[in-house]
């Protein structure tokens, strides 16, 4: 994350015409298959073998996602921790991830979410946007919330109620687990988790230059997280490390959590982590209380 933030400033340094539009989607790293566990490219973290999940509880498929206005779906991949024929009695993690790659390096993640205060305790639904890992088409802003609505729709159709979905955002994830929750589609998530979400797209090209030139220079996304979440009431934990390099936690996530309406809504900070090792700094099972307690509230 921080050698975007490098690549970008040097980068604008030197062009007028660069914009954070087409570096917001790091989608470089296709796959012909998705490795999980035995995927050996970078990860923030690997969990020991007490996280394995059972084969019977994976379920990779893919999701048909369309844009309105679109005259043709997009095929995206997406993957299910857990028991199928138990959705409409379980709680689901939905988890919208960030702008890395693909589901693979967030593996890790979702098995750690999945045994949230037991083993297999959640769902969890992870779906990897358009043009990302082996999800067909090009990202774009409104292809990444047709693409979470997608699995919302999935989800409802499996049996899901709103009254059980959470729905999870990290970094980038954050844009349409704010927009789908200020703006309803196919459900609407009964609670919010947050993790190093950004203001706006304006303010992360302000952060990621350097330099005194307004954010709209340098972006022509509407992602705007700060002003959107005026319009979630729901319950809201947002979880940043204060040693974020990569969206300051001052500048993004307390804007964010500012402007939250949520009832109530909590702050879980995290004393020196970075941007990706938050769970790692916190302690595995210090970072699963806190979403435990949360989510059982």
């Amino acid at each position: 994350m921080r050698t975007f933030i490098l690549f970008f400033a040097l980068a604008v340094a030197g062009s007028s015409c660069l914009r954070l539009d087409s570096m917001l989607y790091n989608t470089t790293d296709k796959l012909e298959r998705y490795e999980r566990d035995n995927y050996t490219g970078e990860q923030d973290f690997i969990l020991d073998e007490t996280y394995k999940i059972q084969d019977s509880m994976i379920h990779e498929f893919t999701l048909a996602s369309q844009v309105p206005g679109e005259s043709s779906p997009t095929t995206i991949y997406a993957v299910y921790l857990g028991d199928i024929n138990r959705i409409s009695i379980d709680t689901v993690i939905l988890y919208c991830h960030g702008n890395k790659w693909h589901m693979d390096f967030y593996w890790q993640r979702a098995k750690l979410l999945a045994h949230t205060g037991s083993k297999h305790r959640y769902g969890v639904l992870m779906p990897d946007y358009r043009g990302f890992g082996r999800s067909e088409g090009t990202p774009t802003e409104d292809g990444l919330y047709a693409d979470v609505d997608a699995a919302m729709n999935w989800l409802k159709t499996n049996g899901l109620t709103n009254a059980r979905l959470v729905v999870y955002g990290f970094s980038m994830g954050s844009a349409p687990a704010v927009e789908l929750s200020a703006h309803p589609r196919s459900m609407r998530p009964s609670k919010i988790i947050l993790e190093a979400p950004f203001a706006s797209a304006a303010v992360m090209g302000e952060d990621g230059s350097q330099l005194a030139m307004p954010g709209s220079y340098f972006t022509n996304l509407k992602i705007d997280n700060a002003e959107e979440i005026k319009l979630c009431n729901q319950p809201l934990l947002w979880i940043h490390g204060t040693g974020d390099n990569f969206l300051n936690y001052t500048t993004h996530g307390q804007v964010v959590f500012d402007n939250s309406k949520g009832n109530p809504k909590y702050s879980y900070l995290v004393s020196g982590a970075d941007h990706g090792n938050v769970p790692v700094v916190a302690g595995f099972s210090t970072y699963s209380t806190r979403l435990l307690e949360f989510i059982t509230e």
